[in-house]
């Protein structure tokens, strides 16, 4: 038997109606930040990544899925999603709109050869959201509100905003020289990706999960202290307009990003879940002042995030989550082999009309479609048989009230949407004016 590679997993049927609610906040989340969905090819030029994400990044040097295609052009699976928006923004001209703000927002899969851990896959759903062409601090705080937002949306209540700032590039070349002085004398005393990273890119060193406890990373410099006074001010204008929110978050003087693009504004919301234990962060992001010149484009500055899917789902599960159960408007029993070709009928019409809608199609008995209809959730449940028909009626039950009704044939699409119509604390459904 052929199985799934690893790390990979399959969305089974009852699982599905989860993601796709998870997936209508975020497209409706999007909407309210006025953000436009954009796709990109899963399937990129390896040198995108390598220019964007840095060479000496963990996810270049060792987790993305390169190969050469039968032209021996070297592909990669997208790892991550702000470089292929980045180079279609640049590609397509997106700057030369007459908004010059371009709000932008993806969904969709990212491919990294890591260790598969719970919440953690080598095919992962991945949500974020860019924004280009402002450099404004109020710009920052946008997209960590929308990203807050999103989590309020599904209802995940016990979530800390960490942020920081790594300030602009004299700030950080200030920092760098202070980190780089404060670790000399006693590197070898650090995990050995520390000890490559000293002489790739000393920063990502605050990042460590292996030695985050360690003296020598606790009493090292922080970026923060170093800030020039341009990166204090856009850093202290983007507190205050999540004070202007009564946006809650607490600032993390060691809080960096692992990626070389970022500039000034980093942040990270963690879901306060104990089950996720220390790796508990389940959305990242920050401004990118550069990355759009550094791939061939105009100079401007960008600011976003991502979720992992994946991480949120489990979060979710923790946190008292119990997304709708899925359901069908209306279950058909055709009772007897002469009216097949009218049940039939009567389904079509309906589906074509707007309604989920279901027949038996084994000729179980009774008993066994009255537990199908219950298995698949029916709204509705509408008997056909042999009397019914002589009498050119359908009986139709309401399983929530437990009313019954015998109308004629022809009016049961109308009478199973006036009823859906009406008002029902109880009736679970996305389409009628309950909701």
């Amino acid at each position: 038997m052929i199985r799934k590679m690893k790390g990979m997993y399959d969305v089974l049927p009852d699982e599905v109606s989860t993601w796709q609610h998870i997936e209508k906040v975020l497209h409706s989340v999007s909407k309210l930040y006025h953000f436009k969905e954009i796709r990109t090819p899963i399937v990129e030029s390896s040198d995108l990544f390598h220019r964007s994400v840095g060479e000496s990044s963990d996810i270049v040097s060792k987790e993305t899925y390169d190969f050469s295609d039968r032209g021996k052009r070297d592909n990669t699976l997208r790892p991550e999603g702000t470089a292929g928006v980045v180079r279609s923004y640049i590609e397509n001209k997106l700057y030369a709109d007459a908004n010059q703000v371009q709000k932008l927002y993806y969904l969709g899969p990212m491919f990294r050869y890591e260790r598969p851990q719970k919440g953690r896959y080598r095919q992962f759903i991945q949500f974020g959201a860019e924004s280009f062409g402002s450099p404004l601090p109020e710009m920052d705080a946008e997209l960590i509100d929308y990203a807050v937002t999103i989590l309020k949306a599904l209802k995940l209540k016990d979530v800390t905003v960490r942020i920081n700032s790594i300030g602009d590039d004299e700030s950080r070349d200030n920092y760098r020289e202070a980190l780089l002085e404060h670790l000399h004398d006693d590197i070898d005393e650090l995990c050995q990706d520390c000890q490559v990273r000293y002489k790739t890119n000393p920063l990502r060193i605050l990042d460590c999960k292996v030695d985050q406890d360690h003296e020598l990373l606790q009493t090292a410099p922080k970026p923060i202290d170093y800030l020039n006074e341009t990166s204090k001010a856009h850093f202290d204008q983007v507190l205050a307009f999540l004070d202007s929110m009564n946006l809650s978050y607490k600032v993390d003087s060691n809080l960096v990003r692992g990626l070389d693009y970022y500039t000034h504004t980093v942040f990270e919301l963690d879901a306060n879940v104990p089950t996720l234990g220390a790796q508990n962060t389940i959305c990242a992001g920050g401004r990118y002042n550069h990355l759009v010149s550094s791939l061939d484009g105009p100079d401007k500055p960008g600011v976003g995030f991502a979720f992992g899917l994946e991480r949120l789902l489990f979060a979710l599960e923790h946190s008292n989550y119990k997304p709708k159960k899925d359901m069908i408007h209306l279950y058909i029993m055709i009772l007897g082999e002469n009216q097949k070709a009218d049940g039939v009928k009567l389904l079509h019409r309906c589906r074509q009309g707007g309604l989920t809608a279901d027949i038996d199609y084994l000729d179980r008995s009774m008993r066994a479609k009255w537990k199908e209809a219950d298995r698949y959730n029916a709204r509705f449940v509408a008997i056909y048989g042999d009397q019914e028909k002589e009498k050119n009626v359908i009986a139709v039950k309401d399983q929530i009230s437990g009313e019954q009704v015998e109308i004629p044939t022809n009016e049961l699409y109308q009478h199973v949407m006036s009823e859906l119509m009406k008002p029902s604390k109880d009736c679970g459904c996305d389409d009628c004016s309950c909701e």
